[in-house]
């Protein structure tokens, strides 16, 4: 079975702003683990897949970065879209610029290049049974997370319960779907782990590439005409600017809406591995060492009276006094302030940036 991973790197990262910009989001900077995101990304697939076999997919404006940070892969592994136009396109795009490599059966891994994993036996683990059953039977495979608490901030997976067919393949956790469900509100996240048959969504998707582009021509059959076209100038010096043209013609769309929510063909591995959508401070927050006071200091900051803070520093001196679950981050030229369990909101700071084109802090 021949495999091959595509890692997806165009978003912006938004509601970690200052840290993240539009200039260097999040999967180009380090927040957890040693090295940048997409670094740590690339580093636990290695075991798995040839480097000549990763595939990253970002913006043109942020391949630069690719090249900086990933030398190792090769350089026309970096497929470039003029500007994102979310998940399903971005997959669609590296699915056609890879067909004349590899056979229809080949097996592709689309990962998110900004998640912090750890267990990564059990991760690989999970892939690997993924990856049979996508080969072997021709189906969409995700990997869910068992959920540890009501989480506002990921999406959920229905699974059914009941082997029916799967035989041994229930016992290694694979499951049939039942439904997807987008980040709901507390109440509803608390029903979900409730009800025991609710799984986080990785974000973590396997297929052939076969299976992709006929599911991709059944349910999004005006983007699959419109991609196809690209399949005839895939050897064009100017293919870039073919894709630019397709790309002004086509909706956003997020492969979880456009494809997985409508197939029948989609199953769920259940995995155990450690995961975290590291989407906002308040996960850093949480995933973080804390002191005796559970404060999270990163740099010259000094704390007196403090408690339940994140306060980092990115070169000057921050002094917080008698204040409690506080959420305070420096950028070069930027700093947010906010209590935590509103680092969501954040977003709505970059949202006003954007209308009043105050670029300068993007």
């Amino acid at each position: 079975m021949k495999k091959v991973a595509v890692i997806m790197a165009g978003g912006t990262g938004a509601r970690l702003w200052p840290r993240s910009t539009e200039k260097n989001p999040k999967q180009f900077i380090h927040l957890m683990g040693e090295g940048t995101m997409i670094q740590n990304t690339v580093t636990r697939l290695e075991p798995m897949f040839n480097p000549e076999d990763i595939y990253i997919v970002t913006t043109r404006s942020l391949s630069e970065l690719c090249y900086i940070q990933l030398p190792h892969i090769p350089k026309e592994n970096i497929i470039k879209e003029p500007f994102p136009k979310n998940t399903a396109p971005c997959l669609a795009l590296v699915s056609i610029m890879i067909e004349k490599k590899y056979t229809p059966d080949t097996v592709m891994y689309a990962f998110p290049s900004d998640h912090v994993i750890t267990n990564l036996r059990e991760f690989h683990h999970s892939l690997e049974i993924a990856g049979e059953v996508a080969f072997e039977k021709g189906s969409i495979l995700a990997i869910g997370l068992t959920p540890t608490r009501p989480e506002t901030a990921f999406g959920y997976i229905q699974v059914k319960e009941g082997p029916k067919d799967l035989g041994e393949l229930y016992e290694h956790g694979v499951r049939y779907t039942a439904a997807f469900a987008e980040k709901p509100d507390i109440a509803t996240a608390k029903r979900f782990i409730d009800s025991g048959d609710f799984y986080w969504n990785s974000g973590i998707f396997i297929w052939r590439i076969d299976t992709f582009r006929d599911v991709f021509k059944k349910y999004l059959p005006e983007h699959s005409r419109l991609f196809n076209k690209l399949r005839k100038v895939i050897d064009n010096d100017n293919f870039y600017s073919y894709v630019e043209e397709i790309y002004r013609q086509i909706q956003s769309e997020s492969i979880d809406y456009a494809i997985m929510e409508k197939s029948d063909n989609v199953f769920v591995v259940e995995a155990t591995f450690g995961w975290s959508d590291l989407g906002n401070w308040d996960e850093i927050y949480r995933l973080s060492m804390k002191d005796g006071r559970n404060n999270v200091i990163e740099g010259d900051v000094i704390p007196i009276n403090a408690s339940n803070c994140l306060v980092s520093s990115f070169g000057k001196m921050i002094g917080i006094v008698g204040v409690d679950n506080l959420m305070v981050v420096e950028s070069e030229n930027s700093i947010i302030i906010c209590r935590r369990g509103h680092t969501d909101e954040v977003m709505e700071i970059v949202d006003f940036l954007r209308r009043k084109q105050i670029n300068n802090f993007l």
